[in-house]
């Protein structure tokens, strides 16, 4: 994490917003939205960029992932 220099420590409104940010994790297929990381949802790493997938879409999917398919081929 990279902080503006105003905040040195990492605790001003920047960190804040930058944490929230981090945290909000969409759906590389639907787009459904999750406030943080789901233990339920399945994560993806296809060229080099990690992708999250919510339990409907894995679902629907679960064979070509399974084949490990990238999504593009879903």
């Amino acid at each position: 994490m990279t902080s503006l220099p105003e905040d040195s420590d990492g605790t001003g409104p920047a960190a804040e917003s930058d944490a929230d940010e981090a945290e909000k994790i969409v759906c590389a297929r639907c787009g459904t939205t999750a406030p943080g990381p789901r233990p339920t949802w399945t994560c993806s790493v296809e060229n080099g960029i990690r992708q999250y997938f919510c339990d409907d879409c894995a679902r629907s999917n679960l064979r070509a992932i399974e084949g490990r398919l990238d999504s593009a081929w879903w």
